[in-house]
C-alpha cells in the first residue's frame, strides 16, 4: 500500500490520526497527504469515518465531543507548517473559510434560515477579505453566477427556504470558494445536484483547482465522480484505511476485497441496453463473513398496461407567485409545472428526470395533495380529486405514500422508529389493538431488512441507509397502492442503494405497487423504471419506455442529460466545458406565459417535443 504521509511537499499531511467519541474509536491510525493542485477522493460507506476525518481537519469534530487519541494534521498555512490539532479554536477561526474551506453535505442545516443568501456570502468576504458590504454583495452575485445560478441578483436577496435543495448546495459551494482557499474539503458536494449541474460544478472545481493551485479533499460515495475528479483515492471502512492508490489503479486493479465489492455495486449507465424491462440484480455484499452475493436475478415485468391507469394527470398547471407590487398583486411567477399529462399504471415504475426546478418534485407533491394546482385534473382509480369530498381525500392519503430525500428530516427525532411506523396505522384506523399494531410494525421492519428490536430505537441511532429503510417501512404501513419516491436513493452509499433498489422491486413484485420515481441518477433510473418522462422548465420534452429514452434519446436536452453522467472509469472523463451562457429561468412576468410544447410520436409510445 502506498504510504503518502512522508511526502514533504504536501499542502496537508494527516499522520496516524485516531479520533474517538467517548470510548469508541471512529477513525484509527489514518494517514494520507494532499499536494497543491491535487484532488484526493475519500470513499467508503456511511460510518466509515470519512466525514469525521474532514471535520477533524477543520477542528469542528471537537464541537461534537470528539477527542484525538493520537496523530498530527500538518498544514502549510501562510504562517508556515502548523499542526492543526495543536491550535486553539481561536487560532483555527483564522484558517477556517480563508485557507481551508468546506462544502457540507446538507445545505439546509449549514445555511442560517434567518439571514438572506447575500448576508451569508457577504459575511465570509467581510470577515476574511475586509470588504465593504456593498462590495461583498457584488462579489456574491459573481460567485452565484460562477456556480450557474439563474437570477443571481434576485437570489442574493432570498432566504434558504425559498431555494431548492440543488440551489442551496450551489450557494454553499459559492460560499466555500469565496476566499479562494488553499485547501477545499468537499463532503458529498454534488449529492443533491442534477447530472448537468453536477458536471458544471465539477468543471468549475477542476478549473479553480488548476488556476488557484488548490488542493481538494473530495468525500463522496459516487464512484463516477471519483473517476471524474480524483488523482488519488483512499478507501475507508469502519474507521480504517483499507486501500490507497492512484485513481486509475483503483478502478482497473483494486486490491482489497471491500474495494472490489464497492465497485461491483456501482450502477452503470448502458448496462441495461437491449432489455425491455427493468431487472432485479444480485447484490455484492461485504460483511464479517467476507464478500458474497445476495438475491436473485429477475426480470421486473410487473406493469399492467391492460388495466385502467391507477393515476391519470391531465393538463396539470402549478405556479408560485414570487414577486408582488406595492398593492400586493403578483408581478412574477415561477412556472413550476405547465400543462403536464401522464399516466401511472398498476405495477409500473414511472421515472421523472430533469434538472432542479424542472417540476419533478412539484408533480409528486401535487399528487400527494401537499401542493395545490392552478389548473388540470388528477384522477386516482378512476375518480377525480376535484370530485372527492374531504373524507375521500383523507382516505386517499392512505393509498398514496411519499418517501422523501432526507430520511433524518422526515422522522421525528423524539419518537422511536416503531412509533413513527405505527403512526399511519393508527391515523388511518387500519388496526386498533396495540398488540396487533406492534406485530404489524415488527413484520414491516423485518420486511425492509431490520429486526423487531430496532423499533425501540431512535432515528439518530441508525445509519442513513437504515433510516431510509425505516421510511419505506412507514410508507408500507398504510398498505398503499402508489409510492412517490422523491430522490429517495440519492443520499445512500452505492452498496446500500443497490439493496434498496432490490427492496423496491421485491415489494412491487409482491404487492403490485406502483412507483413515481423522482431522481437525477440516470443509471438508477435506467435499472428501475418501466417508462421515463424527461422534464425541462415544467414541461415534458421526451416520454417513452425506459429502452426508448435511454437507447434512442431524441430530444437534445435528453441527449445532454445522458452525456453529462459521470462514468465510473477514469479513462472516460467527460471534461465538460464551463457553460457561460445565460441559464433559463422558470420565473416569468405575469401575462408572459411560456409557449406550450407540441409533441411528435417517433415510435409507438415514444413522444418527443418539437424543437
Amino acid at each position: 500500500m502506498k504510504e503518502s504521509s512522508s511526502d514533504a511537499s504536501s499542502l496537508i499531511r494527516v499522520e496516524n490520526l485516531t479520533v474517538a467519541f467517548g470510548a469508541e474509536k471512529v477513525v484509527e491510525d489514518l494517514s494520507f497527504s494532499v499536494r497543491s493542485g491535487q484532488t484526493l477522493a475519500i470513499v467508503g460507506e456511511s460510518g466509515s469515518g470519512k466525514s469525521v476525518t474532514s471535520l477533524s481537519i477543520l477542528r469542528l469534530a471537537d464541537i461534537s465531543g470528539a477527542h484525538y487519541l493520537g496523530g498530527r494534521i500538518l498544514f502549510e498555512s501562510t504562517k508556515g507548517e502548523q499542526d492543526l490539532l495543536a491550535l486553539s479554536q481561536q487560532e483555527m477561526r483564522a484558517i477556517r473559510g480563508k485557507e481551508i474551506a468546506m462544502i457540507f453535505q446538507e445545505p439546509m442545516t449549514s445555511l442560517n434560515p434567518v439571514f438572506t443568501i447575500g448576508d451569508q456570502i457577504a459575511e465570509v468576504l467581510q470577515l476574511h477579505e475586509g470588504m465593504a458590504r456593498k462590495e461583498a454583495l457584488a462579489e456574491g452575485v459573481k460567485l452565484l453566477k460562477m456556480v450557474r445560478l439563474a437570477d443571481a441578483e434576485s437570489i442574493i436577496g432570498r432566504y434558504p427556504h425559498q431555494l431548492s435543495g440543488g440551489m442551496r448546495q450551489r450557494v454553499m459551494i459559492a460560499m466555500a470558494l469565496a476566499c479562494r482557499p488553499k485547501l477545499l474539503i468537499a463532503d458529498e458536494p454534488t449529492t443533491a445536484l442534477d447530472v448537468t449541474i453536477q458536471a458544471q460544478i465539477l468543471a468549475i472545481l477542476r478549473d479553480l483547482k488548476d488556476s488557484l493551485d488548490m488542493g481538494i479533499i473530495f468525500i463522496t460515495h459516487d464512484m463516477g465522480v471519483v473517476a471524474e475528479m480524483a488523482d488519488d483515492v483512499v478507501v475507508m471502512r469502519k474507521g480504517h484505511k483499507v486501500e490507497e492508490q492512484p485513481v486509475e489503479a483503483i478502478f482497473t486493479n483494486p486490491q482489497h476485497l471491500y474495494t472490489q465489492t464497492l465497485l461491483s455495486a456501482v450502477p452503470k449507465l448502458g448496462a441495461m441496453n437491449g432489455e425491455d424491462f427493468p431487472k432485479r440484480l444480485p447484490v455484492s455484499v461485504y460483511d464479517e463473513a467476507g464478500a458474497h452475493t445476495e438475491g436473485e436475478l429477475r426480470v421486473q415485468n410487473t406493469a399492467n398496461y391492460e388495466a385502467a391507469p391507477l393515476v391519470r394527470v391531465e393538463d396539470l398547471v402549478v405556479r408560485f407567485n414570487v414577486k408582488k407590487n406595492f398593492l400586493g398583486r403578483p408581478t412574477h411567477r415561477v412556472h413550476a409545472v405547465e400543462e403536464i399529462s401522464l399516466d401511472i399504471y398498476p405495477g409500473e415504475t414511472l421515472a421523472l428526470v430533469g434538472e432542479s426546478g424542472s417540476g419533478k418534485s412539484t408533480i409528486g407533491r401535487t399528487i400527494q395533495q401537499l401542493q395545490e394546482s392552478q389548473a388540470g385534473n388528477i384522477t386516482f382509480n378512476g375518480k377525480r380529486f376535484a370530485d372527492m369530498g374531504r373524507g375521500e381525500k383523507r382516505a386517499l392519503r392512505q393509498k398514496i405514500q411519499y418517501i422523501f430525500q432526507d430520511p433524518y428530516a422526515s422522522l421525528d427525532p423524539r419518537k422511536t422508529v416503531g412509533f413513527s411506523i405505527a403512526e399511519p396505522i393508527r391515523t388511518h384506523g387500519i388496526l386498533h389493538d396495540q398488540e396487533l399494531i406492534e406485530k404489524r410494525v415488527s413484520e414491516l421492519l423485518d420486511r425492509v431488512g431490520l429486526s423487531a428490536s430496532h423499533g425501540r430505537r431512535y432515528p439518530h441511532e441508525f445509519s442513513g441507509g437504515q433510516r431510509q429503510r425505516i421510511c419505506i417501512a412507514r410508507a408500507l404501513a398504510s398498505d398503499p397502492e402508489l409510492i412517490i419516491a422523491d430522490e429517495a436513493l440519492s443520499a445512500l452509499d452505492v452498496s446500500v442503494q443497490a439493496q434498496i433498489i432490490n427492496l423496491f422491486m421485491d415489494l412491487q413484485e409482491e404487492r403490485g405497487l406502483s412507483y413515481l420515481f423522482i431522481s437525477h441518477d440516470m443509471a438508477v433510473v435506467e435499472q428501475i423504471s418501466h417508462r421515463v418522462a424527461v422534464l425541462y422548465l415544467g414541461q415534458i420534452v421526451e416520454f417513452g419506455s425506459r429502452r426508448q429514452v435511454f437507447e434512442n434519446p431524441t430530444h437534445s436536452y435528453t441527449q445532454n442529460l445522458l452525456a453529462a453522467v459521470p462514468i465510473a472509469d477514469p479513462h472516460q472523463r467527460i471534461m465538460m466545458a464551463i457553460n457561460e451562457a445565460d441559464i433559463p429561468s422558470p420565473i416569468r412576468a405575469v401575462g408572459n406565459e411560456p409557449a406550450r410544447l407540441s409533441h411528435r410520436e417517433v415510435a409507438p409510445g415514444h413522444l418527443v417535443a418539437n424543437q
